[in-house]
């Protein structure tokens, strides 16, 4: 019985993972999708100008948005494992009404003080843009209490196709005013403004499709049954908005904390370039080449592994209620282990395929290609400590020990301030200044949470977690490079062989991990159509068994 329950907690978890990872995958490439053509439209230096509104936005957005969807889930799933179910709609009212404010607030606040924006980051001409963007910030409030509202549930299907349709919003109606403006010959900031006004309009698609599936969504019969205990022992809103309030706001400084570096960087970025003698167009130039191509393709993998961070906040922290500790530790190991999975052997894969992996998505600005590669290959290292930054950070909140991230996360952003500072303003290191920072600023953060995770639980042993998944990448991307390396030697180099070096380490690492107990069979039959695969790697005699 007990057997049986793992395994179908098991299954659901790796269900919303799968789920939530192929949403996030799909949003990625759209993102993509988007950049290119984009980026021909408005250049490095109109791309910098709407990635400077985009990290105040960012900013603001995170601030509104970081604690409160993970501490309604939180909050959520906890109540139904009490079942007191008509607690949850009070907790759902309360917090909705807290969004609310919240995002207009936010919204309010950047188009009231967009002028000073620009002149703290020295950039005059993203005004426009920041005006243009402003108002997402109310839209992704409501999408947000909508999410964590499901979440609590434990039901990822809205989050995902909500991240999807406002991507394709975002893409599709982006590109289409830009292309209007640049038609109309408007300058390059305008153009960036209109294209910001397709991000605004893909978020309120988003919300409104979220709004729709609350009002068609019934709870099932043991989640509206009435609450237990007397009516004088229901929570009130106020209690509710305290508890909110409690676990919200220290996630939301921690998050903010990583937005917060992200705007020091861009900040540092533009006025530590000028002061080496950048004009102020060059300095955009060189932020839009970094952020748009370099930190474009850093940023996939960090984001997907929220993919595996939502539906384990909601689970873990009712097992941690039900002070069940065999299922505590199973979703601890399995959350870390799978982080590594995947996290390892990208991070050694786009360090050693930058250039290549770039010229095939941006190999129209060639210019801008060789200036990201090297930063892009710099921060490959960081992709992996990223990820693990997310892993951390949920087993943390999951544990409502919501205070500790914050010291991490401070640690972390005065070594990346600090080294910032000092290198992108030396004219022997200048861009490379902000991933070099970036790597301290994580490496920090990971090593404290995994020491604050140590305390409150079991963790796995570094062998299983790190060491395999390490070997396999490090081998599967080694051999798959040298051959790419080989092939191009005598060829011209072409996306095909670009594509096929990443699927030949792809295939590689897949066998390797097998062979080598970092994928075991339990994983496999987790996953929806489990039993095929195993069935057909089982016959390739390619699985271990868990040790």
């Amino acid at each position: 019985m007990v057997e049986n329950r793992q395994k179908n907690l098991t299954k659901t978890f790796f269900s919303g993972v799968l789920l939530l990872s192929v949403s996030t995958a799909l949003v990625k490439l759209i993102g993509l999708i988007y950049k290119i053509p984009m980026l021909s439209y408005l250049g490095a230096e109109g791309m910098g100008y709407f990635n400077s509104a985009y990290e105040i936005y960012a900013l603001f957005c995170v601030i509104s948005t970081a604690g409160l969807p993970v501490a309604l889930s939180v909050l959520i799933s906890g109540a139904l494992s009490r079942g007191a179910g008509q607690t949850v709609k009070r907790i759902y009212r309360a917090a909705m009404g807290a969004f609310l404010l919240i995002g207009l607030l936010g919204s309010g606040l950047m188009l009231l003080f967009a002028r000073q924006f620009c002149k703290l980051i020295q950039s005059e001409n993203a005004y426009a843009c920041i005006l243009s963007i402003a108002p997402t910030v109310f839209f992704v409030c409501v999408s947000s209490a909508l999410r964590g509202y499901f979440q609590g549930y434990q039901k990822m299907l809205p989050t995902a196709l909500s991240q999807l349709l406002e991507s394709v919003g975002k893409l599709a109606f982006g590109l289409l005013f830009a292309q209007i403006g640049l038609q109309r010959g408007y300058n390059t900031a305008t153009v960036a403004a209109l294209a910001g006004l397709g991000l605004t309009l893909g978020t309120a698609i988003s919300a409104l499709y979220l709004i729709l599936e609350k009002l068609r969504f019934h709870p099932a019969e043991e989640d509206v049954q009435k609450d237990s205990a007397s009516p004088s022992a229901v929570e009130r809103t106020a209690s509710i908005w305290k508890s909110l309030a409690r676990l919200a706001i220290p996630m939301t400084l921690g998050a903010s904390l990583v937005s917060l570096t992200k705007l020091i960087d861009m900040t540092m970025i533009l006025r530590r370039l000028q002061a080496i003698g950048y004009s102020e167009v060059m300095a955009n130039e060189a932020y839009g080449s970094y952020t748009t191509l370099a930190l474009s393709v850093f940023g996939l993998l960090p984001s997907m592994i929220n993919s595996i961070a939502l539906p384990l906040v909601p689970m873990l922290s009712a097992a941690a209620a039900a002070k069940d500790r065999e299922r505590e530790l199973q979703m601890v190991s399995t959350s870390f282990r799978l982080t590594s999975l995947i996290a390892i052997p990208a991070a050694l894969g786009i360090t050693a395929f930058s250039h290549p992996i770039l010229s095939l998505l941006f190999g129209g600005d060639p210019q801008a290609v060789a200036v990201s590669a090297p930063l892009l290959s710099c921060l490959g290292i960081s992709v992996f400590l990223s990820c693990m930054i997310t892993a951390t950070n949920s087993v943390l909140h999951a544990y409502q020990a919501v205070n500790l991230p914050i010291l991490s996360l401070l640690a972390g952003a005065i070594a990346k301030i600090v080294v910032a500072y000092l290198l992108i303003g030396n004219p022997l290191f200048g861009m490379l200044g902000a991933p070099i920072s970036t790597f301290f600023c994580n490496a920090i953060v990971v090593l404290l949470n995994l020491y604050f995770c140590s305390g409150l639980s079991q963790l796995p042993s570094v062998s299983t977690v790190f060491f395999r998944p390490l070997l396999s990448g490090g081998l599967a991307v080694g051999v798959a490079y040298t051959v790419y390396a080989l092939l191009a030697s005598v060829t011209s180099g072409s996306g095909l062989l670009t594509v096929g070096g990443i699927l030949l380490s792809c295939v590689l690492y897949l066998i390797l991990s097998c062979k080598l107990g970092a994928v075991w069979a339990e994983d496999i039959l987790a996953l929806p159509m489990g039993k095929q695969l195993y069935a057909l790697l089982t016959r390739l005699h390619l699985l271990s068994t868990k040790e």
